[in-house]
């Protein structure tokens, strides 16, 4: 298995005598000064850090939270859910019920149709319009063949006449042409003759002429060239190079001693700041929280298993034992109370039409049945015989 190569550790440089110098007593400024800083800013985070978890917490909670829970379970989502149940009522079920019984078979009808047209459709083509096309066909193909016939002819006339024209261009206009073009190449020939040397004259006047702007146009500009760097970056570089670099090297050197020492001064500060805030909470725990915690265990407590065995206990107990005795003698009073309405009505309206309790509290109460005026077993009414006066035997 190859390892990779790990890389040497790089040499520290060496420090400067004007480092060493500096370090020791901006440490010691940088920790006097920020040691205070520190304490008093872990005291604002412990500080914070109660408030946001005993105050700013519970208040956002209650004021932010809470309400807007309360608001979407209580209000959006029985709102959500009724618009919901609305919607499907009012939109759901009556799209779902046109679609089936109104959409689909009048979907289904024009499908229908649409196929019967089809084939009507290509009925007719398959039986009129092929054989109408067919003829249309014949009749176009012999007019074409008449035409084609007369084109021909027209063709063979055309040609006799271009073939004369051509004739009569090779035998009377070509010797004029030639005497033409012979003109203008003699004339062509002189105006060179006589323009060319003038032009390259005007041509080497023009690059003389650009040679010596160029020239003036360089010898200025280095002339500026030089100006500007002896008198301004000459200088400019001299002040970066001897002044300006010497002073930056120190004050990095100074602020980056300035840097470290308050990362060390900060680190030290919260070790102190650590032991001090230990030391602090440990004297509380001692001067505060012990005694109230041995107070609790050793003092209220039993005190509170005494009065709670001895006073609280038997007062439950009796409170229990007069509700169970005050719901008896409601539920005695409750049957009392039926049986006297009972009684009532039997005094009022008779045993026949007496509506009867049964059972306690809870129970349903069936009303007796009451007689009928039709008679009942072997006096019921048949289609031989007759209860009344006028009919009996």
């Amino acid at each position: 298995m190859d390892l990779e190569k790990q890389p040497a550790p790089q040499a520290t440089p060496p420090e400067g005598c004007l480092t060493v110098a500096i370090r020791i007593p901006v440490r010691i400024v940088v920790l006097v000064l920020v040691v205070p800083v520190r304490l008093v800013w872990d005291a604002l985070a412990v500080v914070g850090r109660f408030l946001r978890d005993s105050v700013l917490r519970p208040l956002w909670r209650a004021l932010v939270v809470w309400p807007c829970v309360a608001l979407w379970r209580y209000v959006v989502v029985p709102l959500a859910k009724a618009v919901g149940w609305l919607a499907k009522v009012l939109v759901v079920v009556p799209l779902v019920w046109l679609y089936r019984y109104v959409l689909t078979p009048v979907g289904h009808g024009i499908a229908w149709l649409a196929r019967g047209i089809v084939a009507g459709l290509v009925w007719v083509y398959a039986r009129v319009l092929t054989p109408v096309g067919h003829g249309i066909v014949w009749l176009l193909k012999g007019v074409g063949a008449v035409l084609a016939l007369i084109g021909r002819g027209i063709a063979w006339v055309a040609r006799g006449i271009v073939a004369g024209l051509v004739w009569v261009y090779a035998r009377l206009f070509t010797p004029v042409g030639h005497g033409i073009v012979w003109l203008l190449k003699g004339v062509g020939a002189v105006l060179a003759w006589i323009f060319t040397p003038i032009g390259r004259a005007i041509v080497w006047c023009a690059r003389g002429i650009a040679w010596l702007a160029g020239a003036v146009v360089t010898g200025i500009g280095v002339a500026l060239y030089w100006i500007v760097r002896v008198l301004f970056v000459l200088p400019v570089v001299a002040l970066w190079r001897w002044v300006l670099a010497p002073i930056g090297r120190v004050l990095a050197v100074i602020g980056r001693e300035v840097w470290d020492a308050l990362g060390h001064a900060w680190r030290i500060a919260g070790h102190i700041s650590l032991a001090v805030g230990r030391f602090l909470g440990t004297l509380f725990r001692w001067i505060f929280v012990e005694p109230v915690r041995w107070v609790y265990r050793t003092v209220l407590t039993p005190v509170g298993h005494v009065v709670r065995d001895v006073v609280l206990r038997p007062v439950a107990e009796a409170a229990r034992s007069v509700g169970r005795i005050t719901r008896a003698a409601l539920a005695s009073a409750r049957e009392s109370v039926r049986q006297a309405r009972a009684d009532v009505r039997r005094m009022l309206f008779g045993d026949a039409r007496a509506v009867r309790d049964v059972g306690a509290v809870g129970e349903t109460r069936e009303r007796e049945a009451v007689a009928l005026r039709e008679p009942t077993g072997a006096d019921t009414r048949t289609l031989g015989s007759s209860t009344t006066a006028l009919t009996k035997d």
